[in-house]
């Protein structure tokens, strides 16, 4: 059986992660319209705040913290595009989880029509390769919440081992955990 890690088409252009059928970008300011379409949509939210939508306000804020997360760290959830029409499909990308191990937290969230496509474990793939090889993270953290039945597929997919259950406070629950460390990354990806 071929890894799912194999012969990845992804490359580094201008610091920015390009996948077989996406490309990423930083968030600016005037992306209050995506930032809207993605976090201001219940189906995308309902597994990431615990009311299970976010206001106005709240999308805001959070695009407003991605640009910080950039502007801090060199990372964040950065917007992601179809390469054939500069569609966007959503974010996906890393920040700080724990600093003093070099651990970074991976997340993904897709506008639904875009769901089952393969875009989150594509869109993963291409970040962690970024992150592995690029900004040389010591791993990875990803959680989710505990009634989103997709996301563990997609995790283990992309090489996480379940960890522990954590506990999340946008939602007020304890989210199953994951981790990946640089030595499983690199060793799954040279099969």
């Amino acid at each position: 059986m071929a890894s799912i890690f194999a012969k990845p088409s992804i490359s580094f252009a201008k610091g920015f992660i390009t996948t077989t059928r996406l490309y990423f970008r930083t968030w600016q300011t005037d992306d209050i319209d995506l930032a809207m379409d993605l976090w201001g949509d219940p189906e995308v939210t309902r597994f990431i705040v615990a009311k299970g939508k976010m206001s106005e306000k709240e999308v805001r804020e959070r695009l407003i913290q991605e640009m910080a997360n950039q502007e801090k760290h060199s990372v964040q959830y950065w917007p992601c595009f179809l390469s054939s029409d500069d569609t966007f499909v959503g974010c996906c990308g890393i920040r700080p989880y724990d600093p003093s191990t070099n651990m970074y937290e991976i997340g993904f969230h897709l506008i639904p029509r875009y769901w089952g496509r393969g875009l989150a474990v594509e869109a993963a793939r291409g970040v962690m390769a970024y992150a592995f090889k690029d900004l040389s993270v010591a791993g990875l953290f990803a959680g989710h919440h505990p009634g989103n039945i997709v996301s563990p597929h997609v995790l283990k997919k992309l090489g996480f081992q379940y960890t522990h259950d954590e506990f999340y406070a946008p939602t007020g629950l304890k989210h199953p955990s994951y981790r990946i460390n640089r030595a499983t990354y690199l060793q799954l990806t040279q099969k």
